[in-house]
């Protein structure tokens, strides 16, 4: 599976904006994904996963109600929908792959990496 995001870009707090992640190989409906991110001199942080089917998500505490993970298994597509974006949601975003039933926050349990795509939310 190889995973390529996009949809980041410069924009002021309190501002949405829509990451996408899409998917090469036949298998991708079968996986989970999450979204992870990565803040200038910080560790790769876990936003959101969904499951395979899409039939359960999610987030973490910080994102909780302003993010949302979705996908479309025909398009081999999942977005990351974000509202209300804080500076401390500057980051470059990263989508991640992991045959798994469960959804998991660590990043050890992803398998597919693809190339970040960066978010950066002015005050």
């Amino acid at each position: 599976v190889q995973l390529q995001a996009f949809g980041g870009g410069l924009v002021q707090a309190g501002s949405s904006l829509r990451l996408s992640c899409a998917a090469s190989g036949r298998t991708f409906s079968t996986y989970a994904v999450g979204w992870f991110r990565q803040a200038p001199g910080k560790g790769r942080e876990f936003v959101a996963a969904i499951r395979w089917s899409g039939s359960l998500t999610y987030y973490a505490d910080s994102v909780k109600g302003r993010f949302t993970i979705s996908r479309d298994n025909g398009k081999n597509t999942v977005s990351l929908q974000m509202i209300t974006l804080k500076p401390e949601d500057t980051a470059v975003y990263y989508c991640a792959a992991g045959a798994m039933a469960r959804l998991y926050s660590d990043p050890q349990k992803y398998h597919y990496w693809g190339q970040g795509t960066e978010v950066t939310v002015s005050s």
